[in-house]
């Protein structure tokens, strides 16, 4: 076997001379084989490597090897394989964190070389500098020279350093805060040791009392601060105001299961209409009527009416609004709403004194002056109605029930005296009937011939007018047409040629 002796790489020391592996003969190769796969099912020891530390016989061999160019032993080893500390990097430790209050250091008397040319200190630059620019700098008089800043670490953490919210938390801080609530507590039990002792004294509390409301005292005095999200403690009341809905309350989607029904907004939790509208309960006698009643109960309508009233004063010019002076408003509304009845009144009055007709306004109704009306209804012989308080039917827009000639059956199709049938009648009496005077057969010949004169001489211009060349063709406005007579829609027909007609070649046409 010839060995070759490679060149030193570049780094390396000259006297170490590295050799490539020899080849394994195939003999060695069967034996190395047959240890790994004793040391595999822990028949031989380990493959230890240079620490002393067992090397897995699982782990592949392209892995524990060392290429030969790296080590002269050839020794395995999983060194090359984990994080080399030249190249992991350095965070900072949990206790690092940023100065805070730190004090100026002594002020230089001279300036330093590589100082600011301006203020003389030496943690930055002329460009950097933040001062007043000097007419004569720090650097040629010597004088005034600035303190250095306090230049703050760069911090570097890692994944756990970033996300560590009690990171350069001072302890001590909190030690002011331990010791203001230590104060109010002892302020606390000394107001109330001295209001006790002067109840005490002037005989208004008894010794027994005194200790059974001392813990109630605390309780209600402090409940309020303490309210929790979803309830509401009231120590006036001592009892729990719950904002959201109890396990026992029905839900409002559940209480009409028809998808038809009142429509529930999951987002708002609201449901505007009445889930009963369509079950025929009265609104009344059910738990719950929709969230729309309470659109319409209490101050809402006249609370919406100042509303209004606030913003047409605005308008108007008056300084008035609803949410930053509600006193002024209602005082304004009221006078307006009194002076309003008071012109209608007013006007009333006078246009009866101008016109008269009071007796007419003071007259009874007409049910009483008549004794009847013109709405049918029917009574039962117990006196409860029977018929007549049917909802009124909203009236189409379209005409129903109209008849030709006004006839509802057998009409005379077409004003025909002959045929009572309400279907057209095609017999000879009809036709006959049907047939003009003796005026309209004089008169349409007439008109007929005229039109046909006429679409020959439009035919015929239009002719001398498709033989000229395009561009020369007079100007055809489509805006002075008029719809045409029937006599020239019979002549049109009439001198209309049709060249897809097979008969149109033998006519001449």
């Amino acid at each position: 076997m010839s060995s070759v002796t490679n060149a030193t790489p570049s780094g390396g020391s000259n006297d170490v001379s590295l050799e490539e592996p020899k080849k394994m003969t195939r003999e060695d190769w069967r034996k190395k084989k047959e240890l790994e796969e004793q040391r595999k099912l822990g028949n031989a020891p380990a493959e230890v490597d240079e620490e002393g530390k067992d090397i897995n016989p699982h782990i592949p061999q392209y892995i524990s090897s060392v290429p030969w160019y790296i080590d002269p032993s050839k020794r395995p080893t999983l060194k090359h394989q984990r994080p080399q500390p030249e190249k992991q990097k350095q965070y900072s430790t949990s206790g690092d964190w940023y100065k805070r209050g730190v004090q100026e250091h002594a002020v230089a008397t001279r300036y330093r070389k590589g100082a600011c040319e301006n203020c003389g200190a030496l943690t930055h630059k002329k460009k950097d500098c933040m001062e007043r620019p000097r007419k004569v700098g720090a650097k040629y008089t010597g004088m005034n020279i600035a303190p250095d800043e306090h230049v703050q670490p760069q911090l570097m953490f890692d994944y756990d350093g970033k996300r560590d919210r009690w990171n350069g938390y001072n302890p001590e801080e909190h030690m002011k805060i331990v010791e203001e609530y230590s104060k109010v507590d002892l302020a606390k039990r000394t107001l109330k040791a001295q209001k006790l002792q002067e109840e005490l004294a002037s005989g208004k509390l008894e010794q027994v009392e005194r200790d059974h409301n001392s813990e109630d005292e605390d309780e209600d005095k402090y409940a309020d601060d303490i309210d929790m999200p979803g309830q509401n403690f009231d120590s006036k009341r001592r009892i729990t105001v719950r904002n959201l809905r109890i396990r026992e309350d029905i839900a409002k989607y559940l209480r009409n299961l028809d998808p038809n029904s009142a429509y529930y907004d999951p987002k708002t939790r609201a449901m505007r209409e009445n889930p009963y509208a369509n079950t025929g309960k009265n609104p009344d006698e059910v738990g719950y009527a929709g969230d729309n009643f309470v659109r319409y109960t209490g101050d809402t309508i006249s609370m919406a009416q100042t509303q209004l009233f606030a913003w047409e004063a605005y308008d108007k010019g008056s300084e008035v609004h609803l949410q930053a002076d509600p006193t002024k408003l209602e005082l304004l509304y009221k006078s307006f709403k009194v002076k309003k009845e008071d012109f209608k009144a007013q006007q009333k009055e006078s246009i009866l004194e101008k016109y008269g007709g009071q007796e007419h306004l003071d007259a009874p109704p007409a049910e009483l002056l008549l004794a009847q009306t013109e709405d049918y209804v029917e009574y039962s012989r117990h006196g409860t109605v029977i018929k007549g308080q049917e909802k009124a039917i909203a009236c189409s827009k379209y005409e129903e029930d109209v008849k030709i000639n006004n006839h509802t059956i057998s009409s005379h199709w077409k004003g025909m005296s002959f045929c009572p049938s309400p279907f057209k009648c095609n017999t000879e009496a009809s036709l006959l009937e049907e047939q003009p005077g003796e005026e309209e057969h004089m008169t349409k010949p007439k008109t007929l011939m005229e039109a046909l004169n006429a679409e020959e001489a439009r035919l015929l211009h239009v002719k001398e007018i498709m033989q000229l060349d395009e561009r020369k063709r007079p100007y055809n406005s489509v805006y002075e047409t008029k719809e045409p007579s029937e006599e020239e829609m019979e002549a049109y027909r009439m001198k209309r040629q049709r060249p897809d007609d097979p008969m149109a070649s033998f006519l001449g046409q």
